[in-house]
């Protein structure tokens, strides 16, 4: 069949909307539209997907769901709670997972498919900001993934509450410590958000209404209007042959991406139900009901809430008094700076590096990582700090694994905190040269054969061969890092002696050394130091007078 010919269901389905709605030409352009195919896009769709068995899943537990904090005796199949005073909210959770058919599993598959679409829109960014993805025109819908990223945490954190556990508990008693530690609306928000003195009669049944209404309708909203920039600005590809930034090469929604992506729904939705199935999580019947005097020994959160525990756990003690005010630093800090740097870093660094490099061009051909070195070492050393405090979230339950001092694993946090992010700065900006090396080795002089020939002085050498051409044309899809006009010289952004206006002042200079150091070629495909000449002659075949 001709990549023009329409298919018949297509064409069929076409010609009834279009005599109906108007709508045959736009089905025939949209359903023909080209995706590329390579395995790093495939990260975005496994959070959409496990977004589908949120809503699902979700749904069927609000039916027997009781958001309430009106305390009554269990009187349910669980014989070790029998009798116990515990909230509606907490009994029902309980009857959802013994007494209700399937409960349990829909229980765990929601819980699972939570930490699935959290994790996956994680390993989304980073695969987007690795390869340079959220460039022009793109910016628009890296502050929607950006913004999608943080209300999926507190959709998280709220849902997490819900059950009214003691572990769950634990997590609130943080959340009204952050919260009350908040200058001057603080302590409104507290009132507002608990009805009262902690723990107050509302918590329950408001985070409920954030948690199944509010958050969830701004996210299917944030997602829908992704999803159409995406189909609007069509998808990055990466680099390769014949890929270039006026086209797309893959393959058509209808029907090879529909088929991909409705197999991977079903995978997704296998692997959900096997974890809810098989790997029990938050048993929350261990744990009983919260009681503000008690809190279990190594609690700890969902992963994704662990960074914000492992700063409050690092942080020294230190508060501020102004006025008859106090500042406590030590929660302040903590529940804020960590969440700041990121999301807010995430938010601006398009811009941040459009500003660098003056690059207003569009983008549709995406970088390999090592292709920009300092970007990825800057990812690096935010994936370094995150999981320095995510690992230290856990310290009570290092030092008890591991039998070492609470204390030492404390100081030993406060220093990689620090130190951690800047020798993955250095280690992968050397990997990403190391990389480039070789790739210009490939290029240049070609790759193993594993033939092995002998020089007449008596030396023997392993034959190269040219590579191999798709991995060729990946490799010389590579682009220097775009520099302000001028940086690339002598002098500081100077053209004909007279630096443009917008590079003149401290500002300006700043702006040329640091779009110095950012862009340009570092290790230029002829340079790969690899073998020799007289070796690559071999590998080409012009050396004809060798013996084996």
């Amino acid at each position: 069949m001709s990549i023009t010919t329409v298919p018949k269901p297509i064409a069929g389905t076409s010609s009834f909307l279009d005599d109906r709605l108007g709508a045959g030409n736009f089905l025939k352009r949209n359903l023909r539209k080209i995706f590329p195919d390579h395995w790093s896009f495939l990260l975005g769709e496994i959070a959409l997907y496990s977004f589908i068995v949120l809503l699902l899943t979700g749904t069927f537990l609000t039916f027997f769901f009781k958001p309430s904090m009106g305390e009554v005796p269990y009187e349910g199949s669980y014989e070790p709670l029998q009798g116990i005073m515990m909230s509606e909210a907490y009994a029902s959770s309980l009857h959802i997972s013994f007494d209700v058919r399937g409960g349990l599993l829909m229980r765990q598959m929601h819980h699972w498919a939570a930490l699935l679409f959290i994790g996956g829109m994680m390993v989304h960014s980073l695969r987007v900001f690795f390869t340079g993805a959220y460039r022009k025109p793109r910016e628009l819908n890296w502050l929607i993934g950006v913004l999608l990223l943080t209300l999926a945490l507190f959709e998280g954190l709220t849902g997490y509450s819900l059950p009214d556990d003691l572990l769950s508990g634990a997590g609130l008693r943080i959340t009204e410590g952050v919260a009350i530690s908040l200058p001057l609306v603080g302590t409104w928000i507290t009132f507002f958000l608990f009805g009262g003195e902690y723990p107050g009669e509302d918590v329950i049944s408001r985070f409920y209404s954030l948690h199944i209404l509010l958050i969830p309708g701004i996210l299917l909203a944030l997602i829908t209007a992704h999803l159409i920039l995406m189909w609007v600005q069509k998808h990055t590809q990466m680099p390769g042959k014949g890929r270039t930034n006026e086209n797309v090469v893959g393959a058509p929604f209808y029907p090879a991406f529909m088929v991909k992506a409705g197999a991977y729904t079903m995978f997704t939705f296998g692997v959900i139900a096997l974890l809810g199935a098989f790997a029990q999580i938050n048993p929350i019947w261990l744990f009983g009901p919260y009681t503000p005097a008690d809190i279990s020994a190594g609690s700890q959160p969902d992963f994704y809430m662990g960074f914000l525990e492992g700063s409050l756990r690092l942080m020294p003690a230190w508060e501020i008094n102004i006025a008859g005010f106090t500042l406590p630093m030590s929660v302040l800090i903590p529940a804020l700076v960590p969440m700041g740097i990121i999301m807010t870093g995430l938010a601006l660094y398009p811009f941040i590096e459009q500003w660098v490099t003056g690059d207003r061009r569009e983008h549709h051909i995406a970088d390999r990582p090592r292709n920009n070195p300092h970007r990825t070492s800057i990812g690096m050393a935010a994936v370094t700090f995150y999981g320095v405090l995510w690992l230290l979230g856990a310290n009570d339950e290092l030092a008890s694994f591991f039998h070492i001092s609470l204390n030492a694993t404390t100081y030993v946090g406060r220093v990689l905190v620090f130190l951690g992010p800047a020798i993955a700065y250095y280690i992968t900006y050397r990997i990403c040269l190391g990389l480039q090396r070789s790739d210009a080795a490939v290029i240049g002089h070609g790759v193993e054969s594993g033939v092995i020939k002998r020089l007449p002085t008596g030396e023997y050498i392993e034959v190269h061969v040219p590579p191999n051409p798709g991995i060729e044309a990946h490799m010389r899809g590579k682009a220097p890092v775009p520099m302000l006009p001028g940086a690339d010289g002598d002098g500081d952004g100077e053209r004909n002696g007279v630096p443009p206006k917008q590079l003149r002042g401290p500002l300006g200079r700043l702006r040329v050394k640091m779009s110095r150091a950012y862009g340009g070629e570092k290790i230029p495909l002829d340079d790969g130091h690899g073998h020799g000449e007289e070796h690559a002659a071999i590998g080409s075949g012009e050396d004809r007078s060798l013996t084996h």
